[in-house]
């Protein structure tokens, strides 16, 4: 079985293929209105198990990872955090106060961040990782959580699956919804240019920006009907849009207009990274692997031998860990 990110047969179409009708999850592919106070947060539950600290931590399924200067910091299956200092060479497991399965990970600073997950989980640290409080919890909206992001250490967004879209103005100590659409299709990622313009991409071909930093969200137009899982604002103002199939796209105008790539691959692609020097990395399912050498304007395909789905990327040129079913995995012979 494979572990794909953000993904799982909608309400309404419970029955339906994988991929055919997307949703949520970003583990089963392996082996808008204005600030209501959530009423989760006013009778919380009672918080699940706490994470089982496990020997092989560093090699189950991990979904997201982010780097803050010396520290990076993974998230995955089990309620699993890991964090490292020496660039992924080692692990340290994190104590965790809950079992779901963690989608995504931010960190402000080498000390403050948050990760969210399963049962619109959202945590927080304050010291670098290395202890997690709950901050919020909802269970009964069965709706995960699948990325999260703060401009700076009091305002940020949690997304997710049917339209999810939380916000919090005091680092995560209380949230409130805000939908950005009437329809509920999942949003799967959140990404920034370093202009300060922000991107999500959704499902069913739905991708949005914001020029204000997250007030207002406008539907860019679409060059494709399937879902997209990732979005990449590169150094030179481009954009690159992937997701099911192998689909890539490319645009130099802030998502107005855009230019299909070939990617080689029918996988689905799930992670970017740009390592300088024009040098582009993708990655996804069943060992997909794309490189670029121009700035994303073309990409040839190298995929992995063990076939294994990767969902995030960390490093440099030199050394580039790869992430998702395997644990924390260093990418060898990058070419």
């Amino acid at each position: 079985m494979i572990f794909a990110r953000r993904l799982l047969p909608r309400r309404r179409f419970a029955g339906a293929a994988f991929r055919a009708a997307p949703a949520i999850f970003l583990v089963t592919a392996l082996a808008a209105s204005g600030g209501v106070p959530l009423a989760a947060q006013e009778s919380a539950p009672a918080p699940p198990e706490a994470a089982i600290l496990a020997r092989l931590a560093p090699k189950s399924l991990l979904l997201d990872a982010v780097e803050r200067g010396p520290l990076w910091v993974a998230v995955g299956e089990r309620g699993h955090i890991l964090t490292s200092k020496d660039r992924g060479a080692t692990w340290v497991q994190s104590p965790v106060p809950t079992r779901v399965l963690l989608t995504a990970v931010w960190m402000h600073d080498e000390r403050l961040g948050w990760a969210v997950g399963h049962d619109e989980t959202i945590l927080r640290t304050r010291d670098g990782g290395a202890q997690w409080e709950s901050v919020y919890a909802a269970p009964d909206a069965e709706r995960p959580l699948l990325d999260v992001w703060f401009s700076d250490a009091e305002n940020g967004f949690a997304i997710g699956a049917y339209g999810a879209f939380l916000v919090t103005a005091d680092g995560g100590s209380t949230w409130s919804e805000r939908p950005i659409s009437e329809d509920d299709f999942h949003l799967n990622s959140l990404a920034a240019a370093a202009d300060g313009t922000l991107y999500l991409a959704a499902e069913a071909g739905h991708l949005y920006r914001s020029d204000d930093r997250g007030t207002v969200w406008r539907p860019l137009p679409s060059p494709y009907e399937g879902s997209f899982f990732g979005l990449l604002p590169l150094s030179d103002g481009a954009l690159l849009a992937f997701g099911l199939r192998g689909e890539l796209f490319r645009s130099s105008d802030r998502g107005e207009t855009w230019t299909a790539i070939v990617s080689g691959t029918q996988a689905t692609l799930m992670a970017g990274i740009e390592l300088g020097g024009g040098r582009v990395v993708l990655a996804g399912l069943a060992g997909a692997l794309l490189t670029s050498d121009d700035s994303g304007k073309t990409f040839r395909s190298s995929p992995q031998g063990d076939r294994k789905g990767n969902v995030a990327l960390l490093g440099t040129r030199e050394r580039l860990v790869l992430f998702g079913e395997g644990g924390a995995r260093p990418l060898e012979n990058l070419k």
